[in-house]
C-alpha cells in the first residue's frame, strides 16, 4: 500500500507528533508498504509557530501540495495535524472527493488557551471554547480520527465529536529503552525525580519543581519557559535535549518519573520511562491515568506530590514494568491499528 502522511510537525523538528510518525512509518515500511511524509521542509515560505518556533507554519501550500500528491499517487491518505499543511490537504480531499484520516494528537484546545490566559486569565474558557468548535469543523469530513486513549475517546465524545474515532496507542524501542544499571546522577542527592520533555508552559512543569522532594529533580529538554524555570528553580537540574541511548541512561538513572502535564494526550515520555523500569508519577489525568493502571507502574492523583511519593514506594520491580510495556505497548500493535483505518479509507480516485 502506498500511504501519505501530511504533517505541520516533521522533522528536523522533535516532539511526540514526530517520533511517533518516525517509528510508525519504519514498522510499516517493515512490513511492505511505501510510506511517504509531506512536512514543511516541502515547501519555500513559512514562518515559525508563535509560542511553539519549532514548527514551522508553511504559507501558501496548496498548489505545491497537490504537485506533491500527485507525484505520489497515494492508496489512502492521513492528516496527522490540524495546522496550515493539514487544512490545504483537508481542502484537496474534499475538492476530489476523497477519503481521509486524520488524528487528534494535541489537546490544542487547552494548549492555545493557556497561552492566552498566560496573562490574562480571564481569556481561557472562551478561547478553549473556540478551538473546540474549530478542532471539530477541521476532523468533520475525516472517514476516522485516530485518537490515543479512552479517556481522549470520552473528552471528544462529550464535545460530541462528528467523525468516527479509531484508536492509535504507542510503542517504545525496546533495544534502547530498557531496565539496566544507572550510570548517571551519582553526585546528586537521592532520590532522582526525573521529568522528559518540552519547557513549556502547557507542560505544568512548575507543579513539578515547586512540589515538597527530599532528593534532586532533573529536567530533560528544553523550550521557551526553561529560562525562567531554571532562575525560579536555582536547585533543579536542566540538562537540555537527550535522544537515543544517552536518554535512556537519563531514564534508568533517575528513581521515578514526574509528569505534571495535564494536556498531553498520551505522553510516549511515559512509555519510554515504563521501558526502562521507572514508576510513574503524574495527575490524574487523560495520559497518566491511561497508562498507570497498576500498583507496580506508579501512581496517579490530584496531588503530585503525593502522587510522587507513592511512585517512589510502588512495588514490583523494573523488570515487571518492562514486561507490561512489551504486553501492552507495541510499533506492531500500532500500525495494525494504523493500518486497520487506512484500509476503510482507501482513497476514492
Amino acid at each position: 500500500m502506498r500511504i501519505l502522511i501530511i504533517s505541520d510537525a516533521w522533522t528536523p523538528q522533535t516532539n511526540g507528533v514526530v517520533r511517533t510518525y518516525e517509528d510508525l512509518n519504519h514498522t510499516l515500511e517493515n512490513a511492505g508498504h511505501t510510506v511517504r511524509v509531506i512536512g514543511p521542509a516541502d515547501f519555500p515560505f513559512s514562518r515559525p509557530m508563535p509560542g511553539y518556533s519549532e514548527i514551522d507554519l508553511v504559507l501558501f501550500p496548496s498548489k505545491k501540495l497537490a504537485r506533491l500528491v500527485d507525484d505520489f499517487a497515494p492508496d489512502t491518505l492521513h492528516i496527522a495535524t490540524e495546522g496550515p499543511l493539514g487544512w490545504a490537504a483537508r481542502k484537496l480531499c474534499k475538492k476530489r472527493g476523497w477519503k481521509y484520516t486524520s488524528a487528534y494528537h494535541t489537546h490544542f484546545p487547552d494548549y492555545t488557551a493557556l497561552r492566552a490566559a498566560k496573562h490574562l486569565p480571564f481569556l481561557f474558557t472562551p478561547v478553549k471554547a473556540l478551538c473546540v468548535l474549530w478542532v471539530k469543523k477541521f476532523h468533520a469530513p475525516s472517514s476516522f480520527v485516530l485518537t490515543t486513549t479512552q479517556s481522549v475517546e470520552d473528552t471528544l465524545n462529550d464535545w460530541n465529536f462528528p467523525a468516527p474515532l479509531h484508536r492509535l496507542t504507542r510503542g517504545v524501542k525496546t533495544e534502547i529503552f530498557h531496565p539496566g544499571p544507572k550510570t548517571l546522577f551519582a553526585d546528586l542527592p537521592k532520590p532522582i525525580a526525573l521529568y522528559v520533555g518540552r519547557v513549556a508552559i502547557e507542560k505544568n512543569i512548575g507543579a513539578f519543581l515547586s512540589m515538597p522532594w527530599t532528593g534532586s529533580k532533573v529536567i530533560v529538554g528544553d523550550g521557551p519557559s526553561r529560562k525562567a524555570l531554571e532562575a525560579a528553580y536555582p536547585d533543579a537540574h536542566f540538562v537540555g535535549k537527550k535522544k537515543g541511548h544517552d536518554l535512556a541512561d537519563h531514564y534508568r538513572s533517575a528513581d521515578i518519573f514526574v509528569f505534571p502535564s495535564k494536556t498531553d494526550t498520551f505522553g510516549i515520555v511515559l512509555i519510554e520511562a515504563m521501558a526502562c523500569g521507572l514508576p510513574i508519577a503524574g495527575y490524574k489525568v487523560t495520559g497518566p491515568m491511561d497508562l498507570v493502571t497498576k500498583n507496580i507502574l506508579g501512581s496517579v492523583d490530584d496531588n503530585l506530590a503525593l502522587a510522587a511519593q507513592c511512585a517512589l514506594d510502588a512495588p514490583g520491580t523494573p523488570e515487571d514494568r518492562f514486561q507490561h510495556l512489551q504486553e501492552n505497548y507495541t510499533w506492531d500493535v500500532a500500525a495494525a491499528q494504523f493500518l486497520d483505518a487506512q484500509n476503510r479509507a482507501i482513497i476514492q480516485k
